[in-house]
């Protein structure tokens, strides 16, 4: 038993061990979210879902897994080989990196890295990489047009998204996410910058590559963007991942926005506890993004890139300007409030402005170009 407890006790085997565990529960989450999303769409749209696989189609997702895996594996005969093979891992793998600094409560993550958040957005940014090598290597067209439009809109989402982290994380006063948790104390985040949240969610929304974002693997265009010519396992990679980082994503949120495990509950809660309140958070950020998927229209490649470069980013560097504005002259909290709160109804009206309906005569002349 001491040889056992030394070796469990290794700084690498626990590692070694805590990356399994979380590949484990990214592949559970995975199938769970797939049913709840096709259910909880269905209720939207006034369906029924999956039923008849398994008692109300629990085993749907179970079934579509072993599906995928007896698939056979194509590749084209033109294909870049090695490219095409090492896209889907290069997507991957950045996200399933990036749970290693994520804490699911005060004393569980794999590692409680000082500089968390800083690497959870390095990671996740390096995934583009791999879907510009799905897009090229395919020899498609249609897929290297979704792996150019995946790229630019991945980059250029990231920006705002980095930007709104950096404004939270300026008032928490630290990188780390369990300190940041532990910062917030009875009021969380989200209260503060609201802004700062709206731009987060939109980015996120965006880098899941989720309606109305879904511009690289829209059907109507590019058929099925750069996973055209992937079928089979390598096919499921790319599918995993995407509800892999949804998962990411909203414990991201979760936990620097909402408080995590600690916010209501306080630091002497246990650790079952902890969990449990801080799945409840993720589960209403992850239904927050399907809803969002349930009620938008798709944007144009124009729409969207105007949304990000003349709307987020702008508004991304306001939240920050007038964080430091509020922290370097020491106002009350409530002066975060006050001026987070007067960006997000700045952005709510150019939202409203760009999307209004417009009388039938102004719709003709800006289709005509006379006006703007």
């Amino acid at each position: 038993m001491d040889h056992l407890d030394e070796f469990l006790e290794n700084p690498w085997v626990n590692g070694i061990l805590g990356l399994l565990a979380v590949l484990v529960l990214i592949i559970l989450v995975v199938l769970a979210l797939i049913y709840i999303e096709r259910k909880f769409l269905a209720r939207i749209q006034m369906r029924l879902g999956p039923m008849r696989t398994g008692p109300y189609g629990l085993l749907q997702s179970l079934a579509d897994a072993i599906k995928l895996l007896a698939k056979e594996d194509l590749r084209p005969a033109r294909a870049d080989r090695w490219v095409f093979e090492l896209a889907p891992y290069a997507v991957f793998v950045p996200g399933f990196l990036a749970f290693v600094a994520i804490p699911f409560t005060r004393n569980w993550a794999v590692s409680f890295l000082e500089l968390g958040l800083f690497y959870v957005v390095a990671v996740t940014g390096l995934s583009f990489v791999g879907l510009l090598m799905a897009g090229w290597a395919s020899d498609n067209k249609y897929a290297l047009l979704g792996g150019m439009r995946a790229a630019a809109q991945l980059i250029s989402y990231e920006i705002p998204l980095v930007l709104a982290l950096v404004a939270v994380s300026m008032v928490a006063g630290t990188l780390n996410l369990r300190e940041m948790v532990e910062a917030q104390g009875r009021v969380p985040l989200v209260v503060w910058q609201p802004l700062a949240f709206f731009i987060f969610m939109a980015a996120a929304l965006s880098e899941l590559e989720r309606q109305p974002f879904d511009i690289p693997t829209a059907e109507s265009e590019v058929v099925g963007g750069p996973y055209i010519e992937y079928s089979g396992i390598r096919w499921s990679m790319f599918f995993l991942t995407s509800y892999a980082n949804l998962f990411l994503y909203s414990l991201l949120g979760a936990a620097v926005f909402l408080g995590g495990w600690d916010w209501f509950l306080g630091r002497d809660a246990g650790p079952w506890l902890q969990a449990l309140w801080m799945a409840g958070k993720t589960t209403f950020l992850i239904l927050v993004f399907m809803w969002a998927r349930g009620t938008f229209p798709r944007l144009r490649i124009d729409q969207l890139m105007s949304l990000c470069w003349k709307v987020l980013l702008p508004l991304a560097f306001l939240q920050i300007f007038l964080s430091g504005l509020v922290l370097v002259h020491g106002w009350p909290d409530w002066a975060l409030l006050l001026t987070s709160g007067a960006g997000l109804l700045a952005a709510a009206y150019i939202v409203w402005a760009a999307v209004r309906p417009r009388p039938l005569a102004v719709r003709e002349a800006v289709a005509s170009g006379s006006v703007a």
